[in-house]
């Protein structure tokens, strides 16, 4: 895993959720290192991101009853008819916590926005 200085506040950030939103977070973690292992993380906006180049790969959070990810306006677009499932803003993907979290979608979208930084 990435040793950026980063990670022990991504860690941080994890270790308050509540314990089924770590797994989860902890699992879209490492999905986006798999597909990005030379990303940096950190805390932006409040919470955990990922920088190539110092440009944002992706975000994502945990709340009470979703994860949310926010990979920007146009990969949402992109991936319009795959998140028909889901709310959906501007920037934001909301899976909810009661249903199966969508991994391959969230490694779909990484790629996709590893794809737009090169």
């Amino acid at each position: 895993m990435n040793t950026h200085s980063g990670k022990n506040e991504v860690d941080g950030y994890i270790s308050l959720q509540p314990e089924y939103s770590r797994q989860i977070l902890n699992s879209i973690r490492e999905i986006i290192y798999g597909v990005a292992p030379e990303a940096n993380e950190l805390i932006s906006y409040g919470i955990p991101t990922f920088n190539i180049n110092n440009k944002h790969l992706i975000h994502y959070a945990g709340y009470k009853n979703h994860i949310g990810i926010y990979p920007g306006p146009t990969t949402i677009e992109f991936f319009r008819d795959k998140l028909t499932k889901y709310e959906t803003s501007k920037g934001t993907i909301k899976f909810p916590l009661d249903k199966p979290i969508p991994y391959e979608l969230i490694k779909s979208i990484t790629e996709y926005n590893l794809n737009k930084l090169k």
